[in-house]
Formats: structure tokens, C-alpha cells, sequence
């Protein structure tokens, strides 16, 4: 360390600056160049020792603090005498958890972890990630970003709101982080299925980024978590002493295009351009344009439309080896016609395009979707918003989805609308009464928003149904078998997906990416799992799963000439694996 001191005085670079590891980001702390049983320095302004190296998250260790560290670094007295484990502290955290009877209060227990020690939150998370997912993210992170006011303590992100027009390069400066490898945004305007949160809505970009993290294995410090606030136009939070955000109605039009080509222009300009922009709870109208107008600029993905796509087309890939048939065999009914829906549609088009080698615009046809004024039909499309205009078929107007199911006797049934209990009994009794084996994905999310429960699609359906959902259910007993439902959880693709944009420097995404990730996921359903009813792997496995993902998406970029990390590795799995970040504790000097 006195040799460390000496080159710091004399204002000699202790580290290279360019070093890059783990898909390109600048490892200024050594930490990763490093093995798990080497040491490194504990670096913050200067290094870290005492109070500050304890209030620090990246580097605090609690008691984990070894007996020469405590001399080393100033911390005699500060600790009490005993040294416990990551292990034990793991344990015990899980227990303390464990004793919160309400889901916000673990949430709020997890987060305020992640404050003062990172390494042991993720440690945590990835541990049990089976158990703590549906805290850290839905249907838990709905209540949390309605309560956000509330229980707001310190910035988990940056918020760009009207007030920093003009100034949004400089504010994206603010953040302590320079070597952002991915961006989450949202606007708040469309939550879950809550709606209008406004800046409440952090909630979600925190959350997504905390599982690129545990679940991708991206280096927490490359994470820049952001809510563009422009108002809300929600009574309730313009209403309530404690909201955070502006207290205005939503800017749109001009004003609004304005903010976010500043913010996406500001984004490209500070990190690069191989920085990858996600976009979360966008309404639909501009999801859809904002994919549209940037996709070929920036490096954008948005979860709700291709996320989700890709996610659900794996799970049909899966259930499809259990049904025993090829896409083309199918006709689907969506009940919802946004931007989770339309994706959707979109991506299993294409695949049976890919499979039938036939033109995407007759694989459309076997899909059906049903929204708020009934079946999209081409009498509609003169009223159709844009993209549900390639949905409209030739049909006769139908006004609901029961009498569209009897109409077109789907034997795959798809919702996204938000609209819970929408799967009423009779709609699943009949669409049984067309098809042996029904496949039901219920899809919306929190848990009230779902369309049905696992329970009503198993017991309807007589046993006979293939179900998912996107919140959590518990496992079902029927007729003295149990039925483990699967969770349709965007948590399976978007971390490693955005993990193999980054490991190959990818400068645009290609659908070829999502088909790519869903067929990834799809592999991964062992015969065990298909004999308990489930068409996706346990949450158990993501990393592996994660690891699988990345290295199918980054072989796509590097097959279609998108990706600039050359020359390409030989093996993208292993290289993969070796970017992922590791929450182990390490050893200080």
C-alpha cells in the first residue's frame, strides 16, 4: 500500500485507464482483472479505510472483514469482534427476510441491502432467485412504484424531468459512473398494469437493472437506471403531498419528442455507441415509435414488445414438444392488441415463416388478435392504430373474446390485455371442447391483472391445459396430480440477451437476435420439466440459461457483421461466463 500511496503522490497511474474486460467496460478497479483469491485495493476517491470503506457499498463487507483487513484499513473498534462469513450473512439475511409478513416490507429490506453492501445483495439474489425475484421485481415492484413517494430514501438512478431541457447531457455527466455498458428508461406512463405512475415509476428501471446484474451477470457499476418525467396526468399522485415527480399533466407531442431526442442523442454522446437503451412502460403509441425512429440509430431494445415476444415464443417452442406439433399447426387468439401483444404476434410470424420457409405475410394469418372493440378485422382498418393493421384479417365483425374463441376455435390462447379474469370459465370450456390440449398464457401482470389463475385454467380445462402466466402461481393439485405452472418472466431473456449485445459490442439489434434468444430458452426445458407441466427451466439455472442466451444472440451479430469485440471468441458460452460478474467477497490489500 506505501508503494501505492508513493505513485498516487507523485500522480502516477497506478492502473492502465483502457484496460477493458467483460465485453468491453473499463475495469478502473482491478477488481475483475483479479482472480477471487487475489487481492485488490479498495478504491474510491483515494482508498477506502474506516467509516467511509463501511459506508461504501461496492467494497463494505459487514463482518466479513477479515482480522489483518480490520488492522489494515482502520476499522479496529468500528466492528464488533466476531468475523462471519458471505455465507453466514446470506443465511441470516434470508431468515430476517423471511420473518416480513407483507411483500413491500421485504422489498424495502432487500433494497436498503443493496445501499450498504452490494456484493451481499447479489449474493443474495442469486442464491435465491427463486424466492426473491417476485420481490425484487414483479408483482411486488407494482405496490413499490405506487408507494415510491413514500418510501423513497436516496437516487437509485437518474431522473430527467422537463426541468433539465437543454441540460441533459450535463445531468447524465452528474452520474459518478462513466463506463455505462446499459441504460433502462421508462417515462412511467404505462407500469405493469397500474398505468400512470410518473416518476414513480423509477421502480422498474431499478429493478430491471438489479436482475441484468444477478441474472445476466452485467457489473452493477455499467448499470445507469433512468425516468424521464414529463408529468402524469394520474389525479391520485398530482394529489398526494408525498409524490416525488413534477405536478403537472403529461407534456406529448413536440415537447415531449424533444426531451427524449435530447436524452437519446445525450446517451450515445457521453457512453458510446455500442451503450444499450432499454425501454420500459412506454405507452404504446410511443413504445412502438420510439423503436421505430431509433432503431436504427441506437442500440435499443424494449422489453414489453420484444421481450416479452421473445419469452412467450419459447415457451410455445417448449410446450410444442409436449403437444407434439410445429407452429403452422396452430391458430392463436390474443386478448390484448398493444405493444406486448402485437410484438408477440410478430415474433412467432416470423419464426413460422422461418420454419414453413413462407412469407411472413401469410404466417399472419393464423393469428387472431381480439382488443378493446372486438376482433380485429379489415372492416376496422381505417380506425386501426398502425400496428394492428398487419392483424386484420378477413372475418366478420366480432364483438367479444368468448364469441371470437367459438368463431375461430384457437387452440392457443394468448392475453396481454391487463384485464383480470378475462379468461372466464366458459372461454376456457370451450376452447377446450375444440382441442385436446389447450395452451393458456395468461400473461398480464401483477397477479390481479392476470387473466386467469393457474388453478381455473388446470380445473376448467379438466387437466388438460398447457399453462403459463406472467405472474407467479403456485403449484396445482387436479384430479390427484400436481401441475407446476410456468412464468412466462421476461427475466429469462432480457438479462442475458442484453448481456450478449455487450460481450459482442453489437451495434443494433436484429430480430434474428430475439429468435435466436426464444430458441436458446427453449432448449433449455429438460423431459423433467415437461413432466411436471412446465415449459420453462427453473429460475435456479438463469445464469447458465443467461449464458446460453448471450452466446446465441452474440453469434447472430457476429454472423450479420454488427458486432465490433473482434476477433470473435472461439467458444461464446465460456465467454460468456467469463464476463458475468461474481458478487463473491474479495480480499483486500
Amino acid at each position: 500500500m506505501e508503494s501505492t500511496m508513493k505513485e498516487l503522490r507523485e500522480g502516477a497511474p497506478v492502473l492502465e485507464p483502457k484496460s477493458k474486460v467483460g465485453g468491453g467496460v473499463e475495469d478502473v478497479y482491478g477488481e475483475d482483472r483479479a482472480t477471487e483469491d487475489q487481492f485488490v485495493t479498495p478504491w474510491a476517491l483515494s482508498v477506502a479505510s474506516g467509516v467511509s470503506l463501511l459506508r461504501d457499498p461496492r467494497y463494505n463487507k459487514g463482518l466479513a472483514f477479515t482480522e489483518r483487513e480490520r488492522d489494515a484499513h482502520y476499522l479496529r473498534g468500528l466492528l464488533p469482534p466476531t468475523v462471519a462469513s458471505q455465507r453466514l450473512q446470506v443465511k441470516k439475511l434470508l431468515h430476517n427476510l423471511r420473518q416480513y409478513q407483507l411483500p413491500l416490507q421485504k422489498y424495502i429490506a432487500i433494497m436498503d441491502l443493496r445501499e450498504r453492501n452490494e456484493r451481499l445483495f447479489y449474493k443474495l439474489l442469486i442464491d435465491n432467485v427463486e424466492e426473491l425475484l417476485p420481490v425484487v421485481y414483479t408483482p411486488t415492484v407494482g405496490e413499490a412504484c405506487q408507494k415510491y413517494g413514500s418510501i423513497f430514501r436516496r437516487p437509485e438512478g437518474l431522473f430527467i424531468s422537463l426541468k433539465e431541457r437543454g441540460k441533459v447531457l450535463e445531468a447524465l455527466k452528474n452520474w459518478p459512473e462513466r463506463s455505462i455498458q446499459v441504460v433502462v428508461v421508462t417515462d412511467g406512463k404505462r407500469i405493469l398494469g397500474l398505468g400512470d405512475l410518473g416518476c414513480q415509476g423509477m421502480g422498474i428501471p431499478v429493478g430491471k437493472l438489479a436482475l441484468y446484474t444477478a441474472l445476466g451477470g452485467v457489473r452493477p457499476s455499467a448499470c445507469l437506471p433512468v425516468t424521464i418525467d414529463v408529468g402524469t396526468n394520474n389525479e391520485d399522485l398530482l394529489k398526494d403531498e408525498f409524490y416525488i415527480g413534477l405536478r403537472q399533466r403529461r407534456a406529448t407531442g413536440q415537447e415531449y419528442a424533444d426531451l427524449l431526442h435530447e436524452f437519446m442523442n445525450a446517451v450515445k454522446q457521453n457512453y458510446g455507441e455500442e451503450v444499450l437503451i432499454q425501454f420500459e412502460d412506454f405507452a404504446n403509441h410511443n413504445a412502438f415509435e420510439l423503436l421505430t425512429k431509433y432503431g436504427t440509430t441506437h442500440l435499443v431494445f424494449n422489453d414489453d414488445i420484444q421481450g416479452t415476444a421473445a419469452v412467450v415464443l419459447a415457451g410455445l417452442l417448449a410446450a410444442l414438444k409436449v403437444v407434439g406439433s410445429s407452429l403452422a399447426d396452430h391458430t392463436f387468439l390474443f386478448f390484448g392488441a398493444g405493444e406486448a401483444g402485437t410484438g408477440v404476434a410478430e415474433l412467432i410470424a416470423l419464426e413460422m415463416s422461418k420454419q414453413a420457409e413462407a412469407p411472413v405475410e401469410e404466417t399472419r394469418k393464423n393469428i387472431w388478435l381480439v382488443d378493446s372493440k372486438g376482433l380485429i378485422v379489415n372492416s376496422r382498418k381505417g380506425s386501426l392504430q398502425h400496428f394492428k393493421k398487419p392483424w386484420a384479417h378477413q372475418h366478420e365483425p366480432v364483438e367479444d373474446l368468448l364469441s371470437a374463441v367459438k368463431a375461430l376455435k384457437p387452440t392457443i390462447l394468448i392475453g396481454s390485455a391487463g384485464v383480470g379474469r378475462a379468461f372466464t370459465k366458459e372461454v376456457v370450456e370451450t376452447m377446450t371442447s375444440y382441442t385436446e390440449r389447450p395452451l393458456i398464457m395468461a400473461l398480464s401482470n401483477p397477479t390481479s391483472k392476470s387473466e386467469c389463475t393457474a388453478e381455473e385454467a388446470y380445473s376448467w380445462s379438466k387437466g388438460r391445459a398447457v399453462f403459463a402466466s406472467g405472474s407467479p402461481f403456485h403449484p396445482v393439485e387436479y384430479n390427484s396430480r400436481v401441475f407446476v405452472p410456468g412464468q412466462a418472466n421476461n427475466a429469462y431473456v432480457f438479462p442475458g440477451f442484453g448481456l450478449g449485445l455487450v460481450i459482442s459490442g453489437s451495434l443494433r439489434v436484429h430480430d434474428q437476435m430475439l429468435l435466436a434468444a426464444s430458441e436458446a430458452l427453449a432448449s433449455q426445458v429438460s423431459p423433467e420439466d415437461f413432466e411436471k407441466g412446465l415449459i420453462y427451466p427453473p429460475l435456479r439455472n438463469i445464469r447458465k440459461i443467461s449464458a446460453q442466451i448471450a452466446a446465441n444472440v452474440a453469434e447472430v451479430a457476429y454472423d450479420l457483421g454488427l458486432a465490433t469485440r473482434l476477433p470473435r471468441p472461439g467458444n461464446l458460452v465460456e465467454y460468456a461466463e467469463s464476463c458475468m460478474y461474481s458478487p463473491v467477497y474479495r480480499n483486500y490489500r
